[in-house]
């Protein structure tokens, strides 16, 4: 989808002024002069004044120009201008530095949009799909504003598509077409319809509602409206106001409102800054990290030693700060309910380790086409530890464990498992994808997919692959510490074993999207 660029529409406010220069040139250039000085109050928004032209003598039937028992034959007639006038209101509206939109509502229309060189070109509810107008419109070369107020979802769609192959900067405005609009036919919950149907597309709300309204325009900035637009006036004694249109002083606290909504909600689309007085804050409420038992200098600081209060003094590790992937070695003697610091203490992170293994297997498992389940256990058997885990280990998946067991074991290319055996389970391996090298008592052999070894208890066996390989392995129940290595560096070794949890979208792209 071919989208707008969102800049140009960003915190864009548009006053409304319609007919509400009530056919006087004066009276309009005084409202526009009114509304320019509210827009200065509010720099961070970018105001807009915008006008509506219609071709009089060929917007109104000729048979129907005296008709004023039609409401909008009346209305119009009564406050028609002729062009020279729009020329001199676009020209105060220039000198006062507002930016200006137009609502044509006929082809001669646009051309004079064109001609007297205003920013945006907006399409009223009503023109949504005046495809004439529309095709007219989209050759002004115009940012395009869209009100939708009585659309159907078809017509919505067929239009959006319109201007994106045309490749035309717009934005679409919710609206409710009811003068005023009561606030149980707001329907704001369009603008999140907007964003989810059509992702990227800037989106803004075009009200009715009571000018006393204010809270309506602060859910729509919370709701991710971009453009506001508001019809607007100028109260005298000789001009009224209609009960859809706002008063300079209810326009400030409509503007005012907006600006204290999008101060609440903050930045979008990335991640919000952290003050140092809230970092603080949070900081003494984390528990600190202490040992349970006294550590010698030199030796492992186990999990299992560990335990997290308040206090935390300052350089002392955090709760916060641990991670599965955190190797913690004491530099000094530590005495029970001692501190851990991070002066006192060595620590090894093997979180990119562990992560450059996941994307190897994630990719060997998605060229496999091994169905796995949704929801993964994952063990990594590290027998020499996780640096060399690509030389010397596997990887397992384990799917059930009862009297039966069954387990996917994952060999990258050039991993070998080293030898062991079982004194309690016997296992059988299926091989599905790739070979895989099987010693079983000395005796090597290469297996291909589709081929089932029977590993018997007590039976010394080691495998690996060249290639890569993806086997099965169902067996007898499994149970812990049934593995007995060959070498006693193994059997003695602490932590040869990393766990993690993973949800099967961990394998699109070939393992790069690691949760």
């Amino acid at each position: 989808m071919a989208i707008g660029n969102k800049s140009i529409f960003d915190r864009l406010v548009i006053f409304e002024m319609a007919n509400n220069h009530s056919g006087d040139v004066e009276h309009g250039k005084a409202l526009i002069r009114k509304y320019a000085e509210v827009a200065k109050k509010f720099p961070e928004f970018r105001c807009v004044i915008k006008f509506q032209y219609r071709d009089i003598p060929t917007f109104i039937h000729p048979d129907f120009k005296e008709r004023f028992d039609f409401k909008y034959v009346k209305r119009f007639s009564e406050t028609a201008l002729p062009e020279e006038a729009f020329i001199e209101m676009k020209k105060c509206a220039d000198e006062c530095g507002i930016l200006t939109a137009c609502t044509p509502f006929d082809e001669v229309s646009v051309d004079r949009v064109i001609k007297h060189g205003f920013d945006f070109l907006k399409i009223a509810s009503c023109s949504f799909t005046d495809w004439p107008l529309l095709e007219k419109a989209a050759s002004a070369g115009k940012p395009v504003i869209i009100s939708t107020a009585g659309a159907r979802q078809e017509d919505i769609n067929n239009v959006v598509s319109f201007f994106e192959h045309r490749q035309i900067d717009f934005a679409l405005m919710h609206c409710v077409g009811s003068y005023p609009t009561p606030d149980t036919e707001l329907e704001l919950n369009q603008l999140d319809y907007y964003q989810h149907l059509f992702p990227g597309l800037p989106v803004g709300f075009s009200t009715h509602e009571d000018p006393e309204n204010y809270t309506a325009v602060m859910l729509a900035v919370a709701k991710g409206a971009l453009i506001l637009e508001r019809h607007v006036g100028l109260p005298t004694e000789k001009y009224s106001l209609n009960a859809y249109s706002s008063t300079p002083e209810q326009t400030e606290k409509w503007l005012a409102a907006a600006q204290k909504a999008y101060a609440m909600c903050g930045v979008k689309e990335e991640r919000r800054s952290i003050s140092e007085k809230e970092a603080s804050d949070l900081q003494g409420l984390q528990r600190g990290v202490f040992v349970k038992a006294p550590v010698k200098k030199g030796e492992r600081i186990k999990s299992e030693n560990l335990f997290y209060a308040i206090p935390c003094l300052p350089g002392q590790m955090r709760a916060n700060d641990l991670s599965k992937y955190l190797e913690l070695t004491a530099q000094e003697d530590l005495p029970a309910n001692a501190p851990v610091m991070f002066d006192n203490t060595q620590i090894i992170n093997r979180r990119s380790a562990v992560l450059s293994i996941i994307r190897e297997l994630g990719a060997l498992l998605a060229s496999s086409g091994v169905p796995l389940m949704n929801r993964m256990n994952l063990e990594l058997s590290h027998h020499y530890g996780i640096d060399k885990f690509k030389h010397s280990g596997c990887a397992i998946i384990t799917c059930i464990n009862r009297e039966y067991c069954k387990k996917i074991i994952a060999l990258l290319p050039g991993q070998n498992n080293p030898t062991h055996t079982h004194k309690q389970k016997e296992e059988t391996f299926h091989v599905l994808y790739g070979d895989m090298t099987l010693e079983l008592n000395g005796v090597k052999k290469t297996f291909h997919p589709g081929d089932l070894i029977v590993v018997e208890r007590g039976v010394a066996h080691s495998f690996g692959s060249d290639t890569g390989a993806v086997m099965e392995e169902i067996s007898t129940t499994h149970f812990p510490n049934d593995s007995f290595y060959d070498d006693p560096a193994i059997q003695s070794a602490e932590q040869r074993k990393t766990y993690m949890t993973f949800y099967a979208d961990w394998l699109k792209d070939g393992g790069k999207t690691i949760r």
